[in-house]
């Protein structure tokens, strides 16, 4: 989540004193320590072995056999993951449905000042990989129905638990995109609750702002190639595949893809369009009203979170050409991320691409293909319990739609007809708390806020 350009146009709040003091909450701190001690960095962790000690936990809670799906696949046997089932009262309710993945991006020991796969609390922290994505909010939804086994609580609606591998890596086995396609039934639900939303505090740990993800952007890469049949370079010739390739990278970057909005970025940007002074609140006005104001979307679009919101993007990241020094390259590639708007299609950013990039550099969608994104609703029966219970947990702080510029594997259930919502209620620091970088945290009173917060919204969906 990268919200950092919001915080100057909230309201801030102080936090309340005190975390890990029940006994439920210390019973909640072993889950999530044996998860976040768990190495599940697909080079040489395990999702698997995650999973199971999660299950373990969760039939030693009184979950029988039948209510715990461990998958995998012979070819990825360490990357398995759990669906849980806790049945509900009332059958004619859709089931909801909690989804986190278990899986981690890799952290080498040497780059950090701690063990990343240890959980050290120093300076009201808990340090290591996966504190906040996403072990933080695995642990919450497993303790969470633990809890209401132990509490012997049955909702009305049936609530589901997924637990997956495979979203940290584009070429990574995708537990989330395996259940969706072979086992549709198994975790079918009304809506799902996701990361992707939460919370910014800043530097003295003041509460600045909630977020509620609805909608995501879809992420592709694309290649361009450009080929020559190269020869010697004392005598270079005007077919050059790296100057092809340079042109073809330089039209990409000048383009602009067009100003959408979403039912949620509309309501994102009117409300920050009243907190924001000057000619950029102005120019967010006139860009609600007319998305073709080329004026107002340059002012909008000095900030980049605001730009990215706005559209489409492609951006170049990896760059391989030539084959010898003293030679004429043969071959130049490039890899294009793209980031791609709700209803747009990876087939259609592709026809862009193409021709941004001419007939020389040939450009192809690499696999694997992600699905359209589908603009989530702005959903009052999900938002509203979420502010209401916002309100009463951290009073006084406001809570916003946001659609995520990045990706997450919400994607897929969304591509099956299933909703999904970015839960806020985790606050991170301002430089989104290591994660993804090195030495990722989690200030311990906000995991423990959170839980509180995240328990009772489950509740209140599941009636």
């Amino acid at each position: 989540m990268k919200l950092g350009w919001m915080a100057a146009v909230l309201a801030v709040a102080p936090q309340l004193a005190g975390a890990q003091t029940r006994p439920d909450q210390q019973a909640f701190f072993g889950l999530y320590k044996e998860l976040v001690e768990t190495n599940t960095a697909l080079s040489s962790g395990s999702c698997t072995q995650a999973a199971q000690q999660i299950g373990a936990r969760m039939k030693a809670a009184g979950f029988a056999d039948a209510d715990l799906t461990y998958f995998s696949v012979p070819e990825h046997p360490r990357e398995g993951g759990l669906v849980a089932v806790l049945k509900g009262s009332d059958a004619k309710l859709k089931p909801m449905l909690l989804l986190a993945h278990l899986d981690v991006v890799e952290a080498k020991r040497d780059d950090w000042v701690r063990d990343p796969f240890k959980l050290i609390e120093e300076d009201g922290y808990y340090y290591g990989r996966g504190t906040v994505d996403d072990k933080a909010q695995a642990a919450i939804w497993a303790d969470t129905l633990i809890r209401f086994k132990q509490q012997r609580y049955t909702p009305k609606r049936t609530v589901k638990l997924a637990l997956t591998c495979g979203e940290e890596t584009t070429f990574a086995w995708n537990g989330a995109e395996w259940l969706t396609k072979n086992k549709p039934d198994l975790i079918a639900a009304e809506f799902v609750l996701n990361e992707g939303g939460g919370g910014r505090i800043d530097a003295n740990g003041k509460r600045q702002l909630l977020a509620m993800q609805v909608g995501e952007k879809a992420a592709q890469n694309y290649t361009l190639v450009a080929t020559n049949p190269g020869g010697h370079s004392s005598q270079p010739v005007p077919e050059n595949a790296i100057y092809q390739l340079a042109d073809a990278v330089k039209a990409v970057q000048g383009y602009q893809f067009p100003v959408k909005f979403t039912d949620t970025t509309r309501a994102f940007f009117t409300a920050t369009a009243k907190t924001v002074p000057g000619e950029v609140g102005a120019a967010i006005t006139r860009l609600l009203a007319d998305p073709t104001d080329k004026a107002a979307d340059a002012i909008v679009s000095r900030d980049k979170a605001m730009h990215s919101t706005l559209r489409t993007t492609c951006v170049a990241t990896l760059l391989n050409a030539g084959h010898a020094e003293n030679a004429l390259p043969q071959r130049a590639t490039a890899n294009v991320n793209c980031r791609i708007f709700p209803g747009e299609t990876v087939e259609g950013t592709l026809a862009k691409l193409q021709e941004l990039a001419g007939p020389k550099v040939a450009v192809t969608a690499n696999q694997p293909l992600r699905p359209t994104a589908v603009p989530t609703p702005l959903d009052p029966k999900i938002w509203g319990p979420a502010e209401k219970l916002a309100a009463k947990h951290f009073p006084g702080i406001p809570m916003m739609p946001v659609m995520s510029t990045g990706a997450t594997d919400g994607i897929y259930f969304q591509a099956i007809g299933m909703p999904v919502y970015g839960v806020p209620g985790t606050f991170i620091d301002q430089d989104g708390s290591g994660t993804h970088g090195l030495n990722e945290r989690i200030r311990v009173k906000s995991l423990y806020d959170s839980r509180d917060y995240l328990y009772d919204l489950v509740k209140a969906y599941a009636g």
